[in-house]
């Protein structure tokens, strides 16, 4: 398949769960990969995964600084990267009361900072030549509410609200900018919330996690393939039409 064939793709977030699945999604459709994280073992073990001279970059995508420079470095390497993932991200818990400045400041910089420094360094090249694919990962948090994530949804309300009007103030290039909502995902995030929830409820691992799999109507955790198979779709040329949406992937527990 060659869907996206001579198409560059840089994945923020790489290394793994969703960021890993949409990397390989796109090499096998013939995308050149860039795959980008803090640190550098695990998105240098994607890019040697997919081979074809996949890079391996190190960003903060919160310091933007540090995203000038991964954009330097990835057309460097690589080329103008003319479709863009912005699925770095953080997602933690905590009451109103013990949501700290700190805990606060750190979802907006990582969640929304983020996607905004890395959006705006892909842009002028993707205007300029008439072609790109803006795709945000954001969270059914970001269209609801839930207890103790206030930051979280806060951050992802806004990755929506920055995703709808760039896509209308770029709807006439030839680029387009969506978002996609997943519900809970099999990753290590969803782990960690797992966890957390053993941690402060005293419920055992099985039934903390039926607590978390409920809430998809299916009964179970999306997967990042699932995840990426609409990226996919977002990316290619087939997906064209599609500008400004925030695509659902929770089995229905939304109805929009």
């Amino acid at each position: 398949m060659d869907r996206l064939n001579g198409k560059i793709a840089l994945i923020t977030g790489g290394g793994r769960g969703i960021g890993r699945a949409i990397a390989h999604a796109f090499a096998r459709e013939g995308a050149r990969i860039a795959v980008a994280a803090r640190t550098a073992e695990q998105v240098e073990q994607v890019a040697a995964e997919i081979g074809n001279n996949a890079i391996a970059l190190v960003c903060d995508v919160a310091d933007s600084q540090s995203v000038t420079r991964m954009f330097a470095d990835a057309r460097e390497r690589l080329g103008d990267p003319n479709i863009l993932v912005n699925n770095a991200g953080v997602a933690e818990s905590a009451t109103l009361v013990n949501t700290t400045d700190e805990f606060w400041q750190r979802h907006l910089a990582i969640n929304l900072s983020g996607t905004f420094y890395c959006t705006r360094a892909a842009m002028p090249s993707m205007l300029k030549n008439k072609w790109g694919r803006v795709i945000n990962i954001a969270s059914i948090a970001g269209k609801h509410g839930a207890p103790y994530i206030a930051a979280y949804s806060a951050s992802k309300h806004g990755v929506l609200g920055f995703t709808r009007s760039i896509a209308l103030e770029v709807a006439t290039t030839g680029v387009t900018v969506n978002a996609i909502c997943p519900g809970y995902v099999d990753t290590e995030m969803v782990s960690r919330g797992v966890d957390k929830i053993v941690t402060t409820t005293g419920r055992t691992v099985e039934q903390a996690l039926d607590s978390i799999t409920k809430m998809n109507p299916q009964n179970r955790l999306i997967t990042s393939e699932e995840v990426a198979a609409v990226a996919l779709l977002l990316a290619s040329d087939e997906g064209r039409g599609i500008n400004g949406q925030g695509i659902n992937i929770d089995g229905g527990a939304l109805p929009v």
